[in-house]
C-alpha cells in the first residue's frame, strides 16, 4: 500500500490566470469548487485545488464539533490545578478563563477574515503566513513546515488519556505501562481516521457529542452542589472569599496560568484547516466557528465553578491532571457514577485526539503541496481510501517517539508549554501579517473580503499573542528553577525558539546556499496526481540552461 506516483508533471509555471505585478509579486485568481468567491493569492503559493480530492463533507455541525472537540480535550479536565496555583485564587482563575475567552476570540476574526481572503484553501497557518510574507521566496513556508512537522506530535492528550483509563481502572499507572497505553491508545485513533473521510467525519462529530453533553452534565451538577443538593459539605466554601491568595500572585504564574488558559482554547481555529472541504466556507464559518467557541468558553466556567464546589483549594492543586476526576469522587464517590463519567472523559480525550489528527493532517498536507518538504506526493496523495495517509504516518511517528521517548513527570507540562509558545510566535507573526494582507490587497484593488475583522480586535489579538511571546520569559520569584518544572523555567521558551532557528538554518542552506555551490536554480512547477490532487514541486535547473 504505497502511495501512487503522478500521472502528470507540468514543467511551466502555474498558469496566471490574472497576473498583476506588484514589488516583482505575481498574483492568481482562481475559484474553487466550494464557493463562487475567488481566491486571490501570490502565485509562489500552493495552487488552488478546483476538486477538493478531500471531498466537500464539512458542513456547520462538522465546524462546530471540530472546533469543540479539539479544545474540550484534555485542557479543562487537566489544568485547573496549574491555572489556580499561578493565579493563587479560585476568584482570579475563572477570570484568567475569560481573559482567556476574550484572547481566543480576537484571534478566531483574525482567522475568520483570512478565510474569507482565501476561502478554497484549507490549511489555515500555512495559507496564511504563505500569502501574508510571500518574501522572502519560499522562507516562511519552508520555515514553517519544518515547524509544523517537527511538532506534529499529541503526546500530551494521549497520555493524559491513559492515565484516566488507568483511574477508570483502578490501576496502578507504571511510567512503562502509561507510555504502552498511550501509544495504543493513539494508534487506534490513527486507524479510525485511515480508511474513509466523510465516516471519520461523522464519527468525530458524535464523539464531539458526547464532550459536549458531559461537560454540560459537569457544569449542571456543579450548580446542583452549589444548591446544597448532594452531600458535599459547605459547597460555598471556596467562594466566600474567592479572592484570598491573589496578592501571592506573582508574574511569571500569571503568565503560566494564561498559557495553560491558552492551551485549552487551542482548538478554536481547527475548522480553518479544512477550508476547501466547507460549502460556502465565509458564510459557514462567519457564526458557526464564534458559536463553538462561546459555548466552549461558557462551559470552561461552569467546570471550573463544579470544580471548586465540591473539592477544597488543597484537593485541586494535588490533583494534577485528573481534576475532573477528584470532582466525579466528591460526588459520586469511587462507586459505578463516578467510574461511568470518568469513561466519558476518556472518550471526551479518545475524540480530542480525532479533531487534532483532522486538522493538523490537513495542515501538514497543505505544507506538502507548497513543495518545500520532500517526497511531495507522499505529503499530498489522498489515495487509497481519499484520506491523507501521510500525514497520518507522520503524525503517529512522531506522537510515539515523543510518548516513549520523554520522561514522565515534568514532561508532559513542558510538552504542552513548548506547543504553546510556538503558537504563539507564529499566531504573533500571523495577526501581524493580516495587516500586511489587507494593505497590499488595497494597492492591487482586490475587492474586499466578506468578512473583515474590527481594528481594535486585530489589535487586540496582537498584543494578545505578542504577551504570550514575551511574559514566559519572566522569571519566578523563587528563582531560575523554582517554575513549575523542575529545570530551567524558560527552558521550553528557548527549546521553541531553537527549533524555529534550525528550521531557518534548513531554510538557508536547501533553498540559497545549495543552489550557489550547486550552479543551479529551483523552478516551481505544478504536480498532478491521479487522485486529482494539486501541488507544486520545486526543480533543479542548472543555471546555464535556465
Amino acid at each position: 500500500m504505497g502511495i501512487p506516483s503522478p500521472v502528470r508533471e507540468d514543467t511551466e509555471q502555474l498558469p496566471q490566470y490574472d497576473s498583476r505585478d506588484n514589488d516583482g509579486l505575481k498574483f492568481t485568481t482562481e475559484t474553487g469548487g466550494n464557493t463562487s468567491k475567488a481566491t486571490y493569492q501570490e502565485a509562489s503559493g500552493a495552487p488552488v485545488e478546483v476538486n477538493s480530492p478531500l471531498g466537500y463533507s464539512v458542513g456547520w455541525v462538522t465546524v462546530v464539533f471540530l472546533n469543540l472537540s479539539k479544545m474540550i480535550g484534555t485542557g479543562v479536565f487537566s489544568t485547573p490545578s496549574t491555572v489556580l496555583k499561578g493565579a493563587g485564587s479560585v476568584g482570579l482563575t475563572l477570570f484568567y478563563w475569560v481573559i482567556g475567552y476574550l484572547m481566543a476570540s480576537s484571534s478566531l476574526s483574525v482567522y475568520m477574515e483570512f478565510a474569507s481572503s482565501f476561502p478554497s484553501r484549507s490549511g489555515s497557518e500555512v495559507v496564511y503566513l504563505e500569502q501574508s510574507y510571500p518574501r522572502p521566496k519560499y522562507f516562511f513556508p519552508t520555515v514553517f513546515a519544518m515547524q509544523t512537522v517537527l511538532f506534529s506530535f499529541s503526546s500530551s492528550n494521549a497520555v493524559v488519556l491513559a492515565q484516566y483509563l488507568f483511574k477508570l481502572a483502578d490501576s496502578e499507572a507504571t511510567p512503562w505501562k502509561l507510555k504502552g497505553v498511550a501509544v495504543a491508545c493513539y494508534s487506534v485513533a490513527v486507524l479510525v481516521l485511515a480508511f474513509h473521510t466523510r465516516w471519520s467525519l461523522r464519527l468525530a462529530n458524535a464523539i464531539g457529542l458526547v464532550k459536549l453533553l458531559t461537560l454540560i452534565f459537569i457544569g449542571v451538577t456543579g450548580l446542583v452542589v452549589l444548591g446544597g443538593h448532594t452531600s458535599v459539605k459547605d459547597p460555598k466554601a471556596n467562594f466566600r472569599n474567592a479572592f484570598e491568595g491573589t496578592s501571592g500572585a506573582t508574574a511569571y504564574g500569571a503568565t503560566n496560568a494564561l498559557t495553560k488558559v491558552w492551551f485549552s482554547f487551542s482548538g478554536y481555529e481547527n475548522a480553518f484547516n479544512v477550508v476547501n472541504e466547507v460549502r460556502n466556507p465565509t458564510k459557514t464559518l462567519k457564526w458557526s466557528a464564534p458559536l463553538s467557541l462561546g459555548v466552549t468558553a461558557v462551559l470552561y466556567v461552569l467546570a471550573n465553578i463544579a470544580y471548586y464546589s465540591a473539592a477544597t483549594k488543597e484537593e485541586i492543586l494535588n490533583s494534577k491532571v485528573v481534576a475532573a476526576g477528584v470532582f466525579f469522587e466528591k460526588v459520586f464517590g469511587t462507586g459505578g457514577a463516578s467510574k461511568a463519567l470518568n469513561f466519558l472523559i476518556c472518550i471526551s480525550a479518545f475524540g480530542n485526539l480525532l479533531a487534532v489528527l483532522i486538522g493538523q493532517s490537513r495542515m501538514l498536507r497543505e505544507c506538502g503541496r507548497q513543495g518545500v518538504l520532500p517526497f511531495t506526493s507522499f505529503w499530498t496523495s489522498t489515495r487509497p481510501f481519499g484520506t491523507p495517509l501521510g500525514p497520518y504516518f507522520v503524525k503517529w511517528s512522531l506522537t510515539v517517539i515523543m510518548i516513549l521517548g520523554p520522561p514522565a513527570g515534568d514532561a508532559f507540562s513542558f510538552v504542552v508549554d513548548l506547543g504553546v509558545y510556538s503558537s504563539s510566535f507564529f499566531g504573533s507573526i500571523l495577526t501581524i501579517g493580516l495587516v500586511v494582507t489587507r494593505i497590499r490587497r488595497a494597492r492591487l484593488n482586490l475587492p474586499p473580503p466578506d468578512y473583515q475583522a474590527w481594528h481594535v480586535t486585530v489589535a487586540f489579538a496582537i498584543l494578545s499573542n505578542l504577551y504570550m511571546v514575551v511574559m514566559p520569559w519572566y522569571p519566578p520569584s523563587t528563582g531560575a528553577n523554582g517554575g513549575d518544572v523542575s529545570f530551567w523555567y524558560a527552558t521550553y521558551c528557548a527549546v521553541a525558539l531553537g527549533i524555529i532557528g534550525v528550521c531557518g538554518v534548513y531554510y538557508y542552506v536547501w533553498i540559497k546556499l545549495l543552489p550557489r555551490i550547486q550552479g543551479f536554480k529551483w523552478e516551481q512547477t505544478v504536480l498532478k496526481l491521479d487522485d486529482g490532487a494539486l501541488a507544486h514541486r520545486l526543480v533543479r535547473v542548472p543555471k546555464r540552461n535556465a
